[in-house]
């Protein structure tokens, strides 16, 4: 009987004993995942992050020269496109980024887009954009990712929409709306 309550005793100390570990691990696990947390956030400095300016017939004229650079450009918003998305030389699938195009500043006569300028955005952040129309002053920032094609490949980190198109406004109601 004494050799049952011994080994009654025993089972119930290492019981004990494991829980305590598991406890402790717990307590200890979590409390410094919290303090690397809270120091990730203070250490970590925010960076600034230093755009150049640059007119997108210039970068068309050499990609090359703007090859993994972070960029700036001031442009007249023309449309959202696929254009680009989807070719392996510079990989953005059309399910998680939409393209746009910007207006050729070298042609004043006719509006015709610079489609040699793959400008390649997020869908999360196009969706947010959904408002701007067609002749839109627009800066946008990126870094220029691939040359493949000869052609300038840009992920778009920003739009800024500098002024909007001015829109007409009709007297005329619909025919819908009058009584």
């Amino acid at each position: 009987m004494e050799r049952y309550k011994n080994m009654k005793n025993r089972a119930k100390l290492v019981t004990f004993g494991i829980s305590a570990l598991i406890a402790l691990n717990i307590l200890f696990g979590n409390l410094s995942s919290h303090a690397i947390k809270a120091a990730d956030q203070t250490i970590k400095p925010t960076e600034a992050v230093n755009y150049k300016q640059v007119n997108a017939l210039d970068l068309v004229g050499s990609p090359q020269n703007y090859l993994n650079k972070k960029i700036k450009i001031d442009a007249t918003f023309d449309k959202f496109s696929t254009l680009g998305l989807d070719y392996k030389a510079a990989m953005r699938e059309s399910k998680n980024y939409i393209s746009f195009l910007i207006k050729r500043t070298d042609i004043t006569s006719n509006t015709i887009p610079l489609s040699e300028l793959k400008l390649i955005i997020k869908r999360e952040k196009a969706e947010k954009l959904i408002n701007l129309e067609s002749g839109d002053k627009i800066e946008l920032t990126g870094n220029v990712f691939s040359n493949a094609l000869n052609d300038p490949w840009v992920d778009v980190d920003n739009i800024k929409v500098l002024s909007s198109k001015t829109k007409t406004v009709s007297n005329k109601k619909e025919p819908s709306q009058i009584k």
